[in-house]
């Protein structure tokens, strides 16, 4: 099936959203189960503001859900095929790794 234009497009952003570390790490956090962005903030060494910035990126590629519980936002994986995804990056990743290294001249 080929796509056209506006579809790849999509297809762009949705892997956009997995291309920053930090949004990487929130999805591994998250796969235990629902946070809140405090205990998020907690979990990783960035600032809070930043994770936010990251959360809204994931939750605008539709990969993350959020409710409100009182006075906190929490989130949740909302697509588990990011879990096969990166799954996929992370074999590939292993398979270089056990590869001889190349010269290069």
């Amino acid at each position: 099936m080929k796509l056209q234009p506006a579809e790849l497009e999509r297809v762009a952003d949705l892997f956009r959203a997995f291309a920053e570390p930090t949004r990487l790490a929130i999805v591994q956090e998250l796969k235990a189960g629902e946070l809140s962005v405090s205990e998020i903030v907690g979990l990783l060494p960035t600032s809070q503001a930043n994770v936010s910035k990251q959360l809204k990126v994931l939750y605008d590629a539709g990969l993350l859900t959020r409710r409100k519980q009182g006075t906190q936002v929490l989130y949740a994986i909302a697509e588990p095929m990011v879990f096969e995804l990166c799954k996929i990056a992370c074999d590939k990743l292993n398979r270089d790794a056990a590869r001889p290294a190349k010269l290069k001249f």
